[in-house]
């Protein structure tokens, strides 16, 4: 199939960029490179630089190469950043989403696999965390990505569109090649953080935290590896292809680790002490997001398998210890 991965220059999309090779498909590749990194795009793809504002650029992309169903990344993702730059997130989020199903509707390209996140669902009432519980967002970052999804469902009712929202949980690891990983610039993601330690960028981690209503008082999240993210994209645009109907998952592992967890785990992987200090709550921070993926285990037939933390950080690990500025390394 020919599949076109907006944001395919960033961490999940590069991900999966290299996924949708592996398995024989025909790969286009659309990114600003403002947060990702052309190094990071597997060469097997066809790139093209060009913003998601720009609908001259998407209208003549979509118009050339015909691709059979669009995967869309190409979406800020800070939460830090959205609530002290909310108007940022929703000119990129969905002013530029926006722009892109314009494009899709007059080139008629009917299916799209969405970025989301677990964000969408705020402070949750229940663990695990089902598709059908309230969403109520707690930052611009998780408000932007449910409009998003709105956004696609009239569409939808309108044009005949077809789309799955992936409400993904903790992204983390690294391909098992060690050629490409995670690069944030600010780095804000929990393993990253930790790795700086015993990679000398740092000397401490701080947990932000400690009196939360969880077994040892630090936040509990579900991690789920960057791999078994990709895949699932892969099987979600399988299912549209397919004639599946519109709809919303859930990804994760359903398993929670604590930040005290995480931390002694990556302690194992890599021989360093990492010392942590405890620090204050953040606002907005859950104690508890842990997911169900059942739906998509059912539907999609998704499965993840890289599903141990100690696999997972070991997998970062590879990839930070060789890149410990990431691709300007």
């Amino acid at each position: 199939m020919k599949v076109l991965v907006l944001g395919g220059a960033g961490y999940i999309g590069s991900h999966t960029t290299l996924e949708l090779v592996k398995a024989g498909n025909d790969v286009i590749v659309a990114d600003n490179l403002s947060t990702g990194y052309l190094p990071a795009v597997s060469k097997e793809a066809k790139f093209f630089k060009g913003d998601l504002h720009d609908f001259d650029f998407l209208d003549d992309l979509l118009a050339k190469e015909k691709p059979e169903a669009v995967i869309h990344f190409a979406a800020f993702s800070l939460v830090g950043e959205s609530v002290t730059d909310p108007l940022k997130y929703y000119d990129n989020n969905l002013c530029g989403t926006k722009v892109l199903l314009d494009a899709m509707v007059k080139n008629g390209i009917d299916k799209i696999v969405f970025s989301s996140t677990a964000a969408t669902y705020g402070e949750p009432k229940n663990i695990p965390i089902l598709e059908s519980d309230s969403t109520c967002p707690t930052n611009p970052y998780g408000e932007t990505k449910l409009a998003m999804e709105r956004m696609f469902k009239w569409t939808a009712n309108a044009h005949g569109l077809r789309y799955v929202s992936l409400r993904y949980f903790n992204a983390c690891g690294a391909d098992e090649s060690g050629l490409i990983g995670e690069a944030h610039n600010p780095e804000s993601h929990l393993i990253p953080l930790i790795l700086q330690v015993p990679n000398k960028q740092r000397e401490t981690i701080s947990i932000y935290g400690t009196d939360y209503d969880t077994p040892d008082g630090t936040c509990i999240r579900d991690y789920i590896h960057v791999t078994d993210l990709a895949q699932a994209h892969i099987l979600a645009v399988k299912y549209l292809m397919n004639g599946g109907e519109s709809d919303i998952f859930n990804l994760g592992n359903g398993i929670g680790y604590s930040v005290r967890e995480v931390i002694e785990a990556a302690r194992k992987v890599t021989g360093h002490p990492i010392p942590a200090i405890d620090s204050p709550r953040r606002s907005g921070d859950p104690a508890r997001l842990v997911a169900s993926s059942d739906k998509a285990k059912s539907i999609l037939g998704w499965n993840p398998v890289h599903d141990s933390l100690e696999e997972i950080i070991a997998s970062a690990w590879n990839w930070h210890k060789t890149h410990p500025h990431g691709y300007n390394s």
